[in-house]
């Protein structure tokens, strides 16, 4: 049973497609759970490629149809500001899902997901306005006395495939359908199938909205079956993925032989420097919410720690202190901090890396990571490199609350190091001194570069990765080329 909340709404339990609430075609289910009480919550649809190519084949009927893909773009600016309108009225129902089905704090389900959601929509609603072309002049000389009239314009791209992650269910589903939508091309949505109960919840209220059938579909699954069979079909134009580095290769060889086009936002180790002069309490502080802010669970969590030699003992036993003071429990429970890990499967994962670090020489600054509770629960962790070794924790991305810290002596040293990893999503850099801040700027390897903050987002701020976390950018400006083609038109006269 779902954890006790006078608050609980009906829980979805059907795939939307066409304008319908949608069963799996064979019948067939999985359980979902409360990652706080272990608990399973419902059955929802484990979608075949029958399923898929149902949804896929609705929303490219709903393309090509006129009432999609002709609409005037104030009008799909319209529906997207009706959607943020009514995911507003439906916070409550919408952060409860969330927290019940992901974990995270109720207070966060409310402010990041759903109001974080309704931002993205209003900011994206006011693009489908702007997409806008060029004028240019031609120096083709024949025939003789023909003139050029050259213009470019920027049209839909098509079906798009949008698969997203279970660390921000409901946020990251608006980040990929509001620009997509706004755009004039469809969707399919493939939620994890760890956190699926707002993403159908979105399509429902999206239909009420007054989007038209088959415009935007939900199908849930596995991602090998119902993910796997979304980015291979043919009628899918676009594919947009949040996920792992090695899921994302996989989505990209697929795509790159199908000649489709692929944006994605991958894995990530960002690291975390702090100079010399930083006040250690600010340093401690900024540090503790990089790695700590939804349990760790974050592409861009500062999970390594590159502190100066001469205050390195201070921040990194703050850390620690900060770690062992933490809450943990249910998103209900006012006075929780911390939450869940999203599942059984990736706690087991997060404990494993704590345990193989510490193996390897590292240091375990705070407590016990074990938690004697029927969650999936793992405590933060803060892991003391001195020596800078090549750990496991240094490389990999752990996707949990755990942090490991290393010292350094200059500039150059640490850029290295923190430089020294496959990924390159986020960095934060932590000083009061200017010149020092732009030069580790200039010379970060990463998609975002924090100075004195971290993990901030905005819709119009191009997110993305360097290196093995990703290929293109989200938000702003920028994200119109992602879902329009640039057609150029040649008049002679």
């Amino acid at each position: 049973m779902p954890e006790k909340n006078s608050q609980t709404p009906q829980l979805p339990h059907t795939m939307f497609i066409n304008g319908e609430k949608t069963p799996a075609a064979a019948g067939k289910t999985f359980p979902i759970y409360n990652p706080a009480t272990g608990q399973e919550l419902t059955q929802i649809p484990d979608a075949s490629e029958t399923d898929i190519d149902h949804a896929v084949q609705t929303s490219k009927a709903a393309f090509d149809s006129a009432t999609w893909r002709r609409m005037p773009p104030a009008s799909r600016e319209h529906l997207l500001l009706k959607l943020a309108d009514l995911i507003e009225q439906h916070t409550d129902e919408l952060a409860t899902l969330e927290t019940l089905n992901q974990g995270k704090l109720i207070a966060f389900s409310k402010m990041l997901e759903v109001s974080g959601s309704v931002q993205w929509l209003r900011y994206m609603a006011g693009w489908a306005t702007k997409i806008e072309g060029t004028t240019f002049d031609l120096s083709i000389p024949f025939p003789p006395g023909t003139r050029y009239n050259a213009s470019t314009k920027r049209v839909p791209v098509g079906v798009v495939a949008a698969i997203v992650p279970w660390n921000f269910p409901l946020l990251m589903a608006v980040w990929k359908i509001a620009p997509a939508l706004a755009c004039g091309c469809t969707v399919v949505l493939k939620p994890a199938e760890e956190t699926p109960l707002t993403a159908i919840r979105l399509a429902e209220l999206a239909h009420e909205a007054g989007f038209p059938p088959g415009v935007f579909n939900v199908v849930t699954g596995r991602g090998e079956t119902a993910g796997a069979a979304l980015v291979k079909h043919p009628l899918v134009n676009k594919v947009t993925f949040t996920g792992s580095t090695e899921v994302g290769r996989i989505i990209g060889r697929q795509c790159a032989d199908d000649l489709k086009r692929a944006s994605l936002e991958l894995g990530g180790k960002s690291p975390v420097i702090v100079l010399d002069d930083c006040d250690p309490k600010k340093a401690i502080e900024g540090a503790a919410g990089a790695i700590f802010f939804n349990h760790g669970q974050v592409c861009t969590a500062g999970s390594r720690l590159y502190v100066a030699r001469s205050i390195y003992d201070e921040v990194v036993q703050g850390i620690a202190a900060v770690a062992d003071g933490i809450t943990l429990g249910s998103g209900f429970d006012a006075a929780t901090q911390m939450g869940p890990m999203v599942s059984a499967r990736h706690r087991d994962k997060v404990m494993g890396m704590i345990a193989h670090g510490k193996l390897e020489g590292g240091e375990i600054l705070s407590r016990d990571a074990a938690v004697d509770a029927d969650g999936f629960f793992v405590r933060p962790t803060v892991i003391a490199n001195r020596a800078c070794k090549p750990l496991s924790v240094v490389r990999e991305e752990v996707f949990g609350p755990v942090l490991v810290a290393m010292p350094y002596d200059d500039i150059d040293e640490v850029l290295a190091q923190a430089n020294a990893s496959e990924y390159g999503l986020g960095a934060s850099v932590w000083t009061n001194q200017l010149d020092k801040a732009l030069r580790l700027v200039d010379g970060l390897e990463a998609g975002t570069v924090w100075v004195n903050t971290h993990n901030m987002v905005d819709p119009a701020m191009p997110f993305g990765g360097f290196k093995a976390s990703g290929i293109g950018r989200e938000h702003g400006k920028v994200i119109v080329d992602s879902y329009t083609e640039s057609k150029s038109v040649c008049i002679a006269y």
